[in-house]
């Protein structure tokens, strides 16, 4: 009797406990300030540890949740606005004298043993096609490399459509 009248205690006192911590959680979240929020979820966890360090069981302090200003809500929420609308782009470096295409004469083409084709051109440059496709090319002819998607880069002719891509070896 004795051992089921404080289980019953215990089970009422932590359902209060339960309900009193639930209810500081939706006061936390309504915080439009991200650090005050913070501040209000770290006073919550470190007044539940403390509960689960002591042997008795004690109700939580209610946690003070400021309520904002009209004009503080409308400072949020233009700068809110902005920072969504800025979400996701990556602030693009300034580079000067940027090659996207060079054109260049082959001086002579080796194949190796995949078929791949390795290109040396007039400029010293080697690159080689990383591609398993043919492409056809004869020493004399001018091909331009331009860059494609992801740091790739793509070898084609003026003469015909295709490209192939290709990567610098020297």
């Amino acid at each position: 009797m004795r051992l089921s009248f404080l289980t019953m205690a215990l089970i009422v006192v932590s359902a209060q406990t339960y309900a009193s911590t639930e209810q500081q959680l939706t006061e936390c979240s309504v915080i439009p300030d991200k650090l005050d929020r913070l501040i209000c979820y770290d006073n919550l966890a470190a007044s539940i540890q403390g509960a689960n360090a002591e042997t008795s069981v004690k109700a939580i302090a209610p946690v003070a949740v400021a309520v904002p200003t009209s004009a503080a809500v409308s400072t949020t929420v233009a700068s809110t606005a902005k920072v969504e609308n800025d979400f996701g782009i990556a602030p693009k470096p300034v580079q000067e004298d940027v090659v996207d295409k060079i054109y260049l004469d082959v001086e002579s083409i080796a194949e190796d043993p995949y078929g791949a084709l390795k290109i040396t051109f007039t400029n010293g440059q080697v690159w080689k096609q990383t591609e398993s496709r043919k492409f056809s090319l004869k020493v004399g002819d001018k091909v331009y490399i331009e860059k494609a998607a992801l740091g790739s880069f793509l070898m084609g002719t003026e003469s015909r459509n295709a490209k192939v891509r290709v990567k610098r070896l020297k």
